[in-house]
């Protein structure tokens, strides 16, 4: 089941819980933000649910809450830095934020980053170069979670991939897992007591099904597009460990310290009127994203969308009508804050 809760009240207990994880009042207040707005946008998988396993990495210590971005090597348009495994989240903002100075200087800015923690939403970042005027392009490696194509045990992450388009009249952003569902998405459907939408993954007999906690069993998630999307997921892994000569998914594995710790991330900002006039750049994405919206839709209650403009949306619903949160999870979130822990089963 799930519950509808305001936005304001949404991210003051999410603070509570962070300042009580040990967060200082500004890394708290970031990061909450950034949770409750994901969850607002409809990403609840890596907004609110991700809270609690938060915890459990501090506790473990996987995640150094002293850690910040430290410049390794400067390179006209592109900077490197280590992460110091610091909050995954303030590490990201800081290097995209990086990439769109670098971008005002040289038209193009790129920043790599090692040795950091998971990012959560990673269409965050992207959609903040967008809102800023910059294309974003941004991807992370991971753990090794998915099979590659032909294989029936995991050996690459689903590595996200994120680029958005700065459009006035609304940004266009894909932000996508290398799987058809990210298991963050297959625990919300299993949470709420649904199957997908389409089949996501196999069974333990090998069989493609929309049982969401099948697939969490079996551990084999359908990459996106069968063999394209393993095959673009390993090259985005090694890409992003060549470029920030950090870690790659097996070196991960071999850490085995969960998710995402000490992965590497790449974000790149582009300045879309380098070679062109801003009037006449905004005017071509108008004409391009009314033409697609404008096409036949199977389902007439369905319109075709671009993506982000349903997130645009859904944000402006959870605004006025609640965020929707799962009721165990916002349980598990008000007992961080009421500083009790989390005891029992972690989503």
């Amino acid at each position: 089941m799930s519950v509808k809760i305001p936005f304001e009240q949404l991210k003051s207990t999410a603070k509570k819980a962070f300042l009580n994880i040990g967060l200082t009042e500004e890394q708290a207040e970031t990061c909450a933000h950034i949770h409750a707005s994901s969850s607002a946008d409809g990403v609840e998988s890596h907004g609110m649910n991700r809270i609690p396993r938060f915890a459990e990495y501090v506790a473990k210590g996987w995640i150094n809450l002293k850690g910040s971005p430290q410049l390794i090597k400067a390179r006209g348009a592109a900077e490197n830095y280590d992460g110091q495994l610091g909050i995954g989240i303030t590490n990201a903002l800081f290097c995209s934020q990086r990439a769109m100075k670098l971008a005002d200087e040289h038209g193009i800015g790129l920043v790599a980053l090692k040795n950091t923690t998971h990012w959560m939403r990673g269409g965050t970042y992207a959609w903040k170069m967008a809102e800023a005027g910059y294309i974003g392009i941004s991807w992370i490696n991971t753990e090794s979670c998915m099979p590659m194509w032909g294989s029936d045990t995991k050996s690459v992450g689903n590595n996200p991939f994120c680029i958005a388009i700065p459009r006035e009249d609304g940004q266009i952003v894909v932000d996508m897992a290398m799987s058809q569902y990210a298991y963050g998405k297959l625990g919300v459907y299993r949470l709420a007591g649904k199957k997908l939408p389409y089949p996501g993954g196999f069974d333990k007999d090998g069989k493609l099904t929309s049982d969401p906690g099948e697939i969490e069993d079996s551990m084999r998630i359908l990459p996106t597009g069968y063999w394209k999307g393993s095959s673009l997921a390993i090259a985005l892994d090694i890409a992003a460990a060549a470029i920030s000569n950090g870690l790659c998914g097996s070196d991960m594995d071999d850490n085995n310290n969960g998710s995402c710790t000490g992965c590497s991330q790449i974000f790149i900002a582009i300045d879309p009127c380098m070679f062109g006039e801003k009037g006449e750049i905004q005017a071509m994405m108008n004409r391009r994203v009314e033409r697609a919206d404008s096409a036949h839709p199977i389902d007439p209650k369905h319109p075709v969308k671009c993506p982000g403009e349903s997130t645009i949306e859904r944000r402006k619903a959870s605004m006025r009508d609640g965020v929707t949160v799962d009721e165990n999870i916002w349980e598990q979130v008000c007992a961080l804050a009421e500083g009790k822990g989390v005891s029992g089963h972690i989503e």
